[in-house]
């Protein structure tokens, strides 16, 4: 789930201050402590094949996010795609991997031990 900033619900918008909120942007039922995550990726990066091992050969964490300059696509399990631009707010739940089509970087906000077992897999596949 992406959504440009423009069609994010204004809530309130007075003289020197603009509030945008969109609702149920993702679920964090079940999960504990969140991690706060600022990624770069250089253009044509995919780590598809660094996730191969894990669960349905995917990242099993959620994550909500910003994309602050880039384009980067979220690839699911279920064969679908999704592309979020500079400006776009994001959700992706389990079951993904992603490639950026330009150097991108995002901000992430995840579950800090599901994403953390994530990133641990890559940092050995990259090592091995």
């Amino acid at each position: 789930m992406r959504i440009a900033k423009e069609d994010i619900p204004v809530r309130i918008d007075v003289p020197g201050a603009k509030a945008r909120q969109q609702t149920e942007f993702g679920d964090v039922t079940g999960y504990g402590k969140m991690g706060a995550e600022y990624f770069s990726f250089g253009a044509g990066t995919d780590i598809t094949e660094l996730l191969h091992g894990l669960e349905n050969d995917s990242c099993q964490s959620p994550h909500w996010g910003y994309v602050v300059d880039g384009e980067i696509t979220a690839l699911y399990s279920n064969g679908s795609e999704e592309t979020s631009r500079s400006g776009d707010l994001f959700y992706w739940p389990p079951g993904h991997s992603v490639r950026a089509e330009k150097d991108t970087d995002i901000v992430m906000f995840s579950p800090q031990h599901e994403h953390g077992m994530v990133i641990d897999h890559i940092r050995h596949q990259v090592s091995g």
